[in-house]
């Protein structure tokens, strides 16, 4: 029976075209069937236009109407294809992952570097891949990109300017192209752990820092006379952030005690946090921080928007943060 895919078009570099102001989302779905339909085999395919923007102008609000579409759609279709700009798609692969948690269809997020109009583009090979992997009737949020796939709530964007622009981070490839054709590893796959129920509140009322040197306690300090709900900080190694001089944790600690949910990462790419290790982690774990793990940085940050969105129970949030939702984290802490 031939497989119907539907493929969502939201802009990106995959359809943009050159203007005065340089390289901007032109392309409607439309303008690219013709490619879509020579990359996508028997695969029977529907084509539907979302939005056509650059992704740095994708925003939560997007991701929840995003979601929405896809949980709509998702009955109709043997999986879902979007198209979607490489500077953000990451993160909104990560929410998806949330607001989609337990869907019974692939939903495959894909972009190029270059232009599907440019002859040497990585864009036909991106969306051949999405589309297969589409069809491949396994359940979950993926991201495909130059010849692999990858779990949703696990890829990140490393360069900038490589066709080989996303990795899998802390976790293996869902699957691979080579000579020998597409090659799924099904213990990578995530188990469905029940139904499907389309989540897609958020609060955007959620903030992100970097540590560095110097920084100041003041800063973390306006948060909540901002309306901030929440913090995520990527912190330097393992979880360390200053406690002597300028006591950014005893600031930390106040925040929590009035109501904030912090979250503590690592500016590394690989291997995570263990914060219950050298002094300053333990700190932090004491007053009442959360433990990203080995969580990207846009799973960690998506995950707190999503339940800050769900709940203001500060024990449900601490429960939900701990334990692994959508395979963003190990499943046990010594999985690592």
């Amino acid at each position: 029976m031939e497989k119907k895919i539907l493929i969502i078009n939201t802009g990106g570099t995959l359809s943009a075209v050159m203007k005065n102001n340089g390289l901007i989302p032109g392309l409607s779905i439309h303008d690219m069937h013709e490619e879509l339909q020579m990359v996508s085999g028997d695969v029977d395919i529907a084509i539907e236009d979302f939005c056509s923007v650059d992704s740095a102008n994708i925003f939560p609000e997007d991701w929840s109407a995003l979601a929405k579409k896809v949980s709509d759609c998702r009955n109709d279709y043997d999986g879902i294809v979007i198209i979607h700009g490489t500077d953000t798609l990451a993160y909104t692969s990560s929410m998806l992952s949330f607001m989609l948690r337990n869907i019974n269809i692939p939903v495959v997020i894909t972009g190029s570097q270059l232009s599907i109009t440019n002859p040497v583009a990585d864009a036909m090979e991106n969306c051949r891949c999405a589309i297969h992997m589409a069809a491949s009737r396994i359940p979950g949020v993926f991201v495909a990109f130059n010849r692999k796939v990858i779990l949703g709530c696990r890829a990140s964007k490393v360069r900038s300017l490589s066709f080989d622009a996303f990795e899998s981070i802390n976790y293996p490839n869902i699957a691979t192209i080579s000579s020998l054709g597409m090659k799924i590893d099904n213990a990578a796959v995530p188990e469905r752990t029940g139904i499907f129920k389309l989540t897609n509140s958020y609060s955007d009322k959620v903030c992100m820092i970097k540590m560095f040197p110097g920084i100041h306690r003041s800063f973390v300090e306006s948060l909540k006379d901002q309306g901030y709900r929440g913090l995520y900080i990527e912190a330097y190694g393992i979880g360390g952030m200053p406690f002597i001089k300028h006591d950014f944790i005893g600031a930390l600690e106040k925040l929590i005690k009035d109501g904030m949910t912090v979250v503590v990462g690592t500016q590394c790419r690989y291997e995570g946090t263990k914060m219950d290790v050298y002094e300053t982690g333990k700190r932090a774990l004491e007053i009442g921080a959360l433990e990203a793990h080995d969580m990207t940085g846009e799973a960690a940050l998506t995950k707190l928007m999503w339940l800050l969105g769900m709940t203001d129970n500060p024990s449900e949030i601490r429960d939900y943060y701990s334990i692994n939702v959508a395979g963003e984290m190990a499943k046990a802490i010594g999985d690592r």
